[in-house]
């Protein structure tokens, strides 16, 4: 048995004639009888009392303990009453990534966990609670996505705290809880019509924009942050390097989404837009800071501005610019006065990149190629996405039939069948 039982009543003295006999302590009859005690993994000597009549409990307690040590599940007791509020916000400023992802971290846990869960001791979950705070989060009407994101964040910290040996196991991972599921449908790419209807009615100043989205498949940040040297108009090349960014009320220089700078073929259709755009709209300085808003300044003269100069804001350009063309355009229905148009995510810039994707997977470009075109860390997650715009099989093999049928009749019907007849 790790450890040992004190018996804080009685204790243990020689009596007159030198042998030992129990006597009452002065403590006898008051508090908690029996202190079980055992030294930790990390050296330090932990205990839990237990009252009168409970020493069979006691010993069983520390034969657990013993027994955790051995397999290496050993749990500070002390340890997991930390409430899950007071674990996840040190987690959360321990965390190395970029600051737009650590400002999103921070808004799940601050507006979607703690005041749900945040109070909860950590060693005290069980997965009715993470069954109960999902359920929470459906009725309180979040996008299945959105939750998503929610979720993985909270099982991210229940999986630090395991690794920090806080808990025995993440509940996120219980067997009887479930992750909310991934969206349902696949990607469904706008027709080449509907790409140049929206365009048609995107202001001029902007109208560009949709063609380096579907000419070139850059993401939405990718084009407000398209610095006019980075393009290639001799070469058909245009590098992709930075992203203006929004942190939180600030825009910022970032490099791509997941560092991914990449080299995009320029199409001479949309270089020939670009240099229209430019010489009605001439690009201009831009100075921001360099990935956080605290960092160094940095300068770019950038190919889309405001009319006043300054960086594309994606939320003010969704609400001003790109919504407005989507009604107009007849996307998305006319929004009764003094209303937002609805929300419509498939709608998005984004879907420029998707056009873009079916048009090259079209053309029978291959996956590695789009992949990197499209700045995807894998090419499998391509493939995942846009697997069934491609070509199928079945429509390649009756192709090559065809073709071969095709070939072998004209052989026939060539000059030497002629002067065998």
């Amino acid at each position: 048995m790790a450890g040992h039982i004190q018996d804080r009543w009685y204790k243990t003295e020689p009596d007159a004639d030198g042998k030992d006999v129990r006597v009452k302590t002065d403590r006898y009859g008051t508090g908690r009888r029996y202190r079980a005690r055992y030294v930790a993994p990390d050296g330090t000597e932990k205990s839990k009392s237990f009252p009168d009549g409970q020493k069979r409990v006691a010993e069983k307690w520390l034969t657990n303990i013993e027994a955790d040590m051995s397999r290496g599940q050993y749990v500070d007791p002390r340890a997991s009453r930390t409430t899950f509020q007071q674990y996840a916000e040190r987690w959360a400023a321990a965390q190395t990534t970029d600051v737009a992802t650590r400002t999103v971290i921070g808004t799940r846990l601050r507006l979607h966990t703690f005041p749900y869960i945040g109070s909860r001791p950590l060693g005290s979950f069980h997965p009715e609670h993470i069954r109960e705070w999902s359920r929470a989060l459906e009725s309180a009407g979040l996008s299945t996505s959105y939750r998503r994101g929610i979720f993985s964040t909270v099982s991210s910290v229940f999986r630090a705290a395991a690794d920090d040996r806080l808990i025995a196991r993440n509940p996120c991972r219980a067997g009887s809880v479930r992750a909310p599921k991934p969206a349902a449908g696949r990607v469904r790419p706008w027709t080449a019509d509907r790409v140049f209807a929206v365009r048609e009615e995107l202001p001029q100043r902007f109208q560009a924009t949709s063609d380096v989205g579907g000419g070139c498949g850059l993401r939405q940040g990718e084009i407000f942050g398209l610095p006019l040297d980075e393009v290639d108009f001799l070469t058909g090349w245009l590098h992709v390097g930075y992203q203006v960014k929004p942190i939180n009320k600030h825009l910022v220089f970032a490099p791509p989404k997941g560092g991914k700078v990449r080299d995009v073929p320029l199409p001479k259709e949309v270089g020939r837009v670009l240099a229209a755009h430019l010489e009605r709209f001439p690009a201009v300085d831009v100075t921001l800071p360099w990935r956080t808003p605290d960092g160094p300044p940095v300068t770019k003269k950038l190919i889309f501005t405001n009319a006043d100069g300054s960086a594309l804001h994606r939320n003010a350009f969704n609400l001003s610019v790109w919504k407005p063309a989507l009604v107009a355009a007849g996307v998305l229905p006319e929004p009764e006065r003094g209303k937002r148009a609805k929300a419509s995510r498939e709608d998005g810039m984004h879907a420029l990149r998707h056009f873009y994707a079916s048009v090259l997977l079209d053309a029978g470009e291959n996956i590695k190629a789009l992949s990197q075109y499209l700045g995807h860390s894998d090419p499998g997650f391509t493939l995942k996405v846009y697997t069934h715009l491609m070509p199928s099989s079945e429509s390649r093999t009756r192709k090559a039939v065809d073709d071969m049928y095709e070939a072998a009749r004209e052989a026939q019907d060539g000059p030497g069948t002629a002067q065998a007849a």
